[in-house]
């Protein structure tokens, strides 16, 4: 079976996000040992390894955002008919896209703003802004996801994927 462009482009998506864990856990592991063992501390790992959980935070919008797979309480939705929590589910989705737009634009605000600005870490002296560049290529990443995800609510409801979860009592 041929998958659509879409279902490749949330697959690759989240396997940068799952990359970006990998990464983040290595530089963690990597510091640990380093200072632990050797007592060596690798150069600006502060400052990368908080621009690390930045980027992970972010592409992590991005892989939670379309599967729809983060926390919610949806009350009202599991006492709905099905009709209705479709509509639940496209309002939502749909706020979330604004809400996630907006956050997208004030970050390449920031990114812009530590270009011009010439922001570098401490040790180094390296640029940060390539740091905010990739958070902000993932948060767009998450409005893409959310605006598929709103396109195939409204027009294929059908081509959802969402676990259906079931409570154990």
């Amino acid at each position: 079976m041929k998958r659509a462009w879409m279902d490749r482009f949330i697959d690759a998506i989240e396997w940068i996000a799952a990359g970006f864990v990998g990464i983040v856990a290595l530089d963690i592991f990597l510091s640990v040992l380093l200072r632990n063992t050797l007592n060596y501390a690798i150069p600006d790992s502060f400052d990368i390894g908080r621009m690390l959980l930045g980027i992970l935070i972010f592409w992590g919008i991005a892989a939670t955002s379309y599967r729809g797979t983060h926390i919610t309480v949806d009350l009202i939705w599991a006492n709905s008919s099905p009709r209705y929590q479709r509509w639940i589910d496209v309002f939502a989705t749909l706020v979330l896209l604004f809400v996630v737009t907006v956050q997208t634009w004030t970050l390449f605000d920031k990114v812009r703003g530590t270009y011009n600005d010439n922001v570098q870490t401490f040790d180094m002296h390296m640029p940060t802004w390539p740091f905010f560049a990739i958070a902000w290529i993932g948060d767009v990443s998450a409005v893409l996801l959310i605006a598929i995800r709103t396109y195939r609510l409204i027009f294929h409801p059908e081509e959802m994927h969402d676990p259906k979860l079931k409570a154990t009592e």
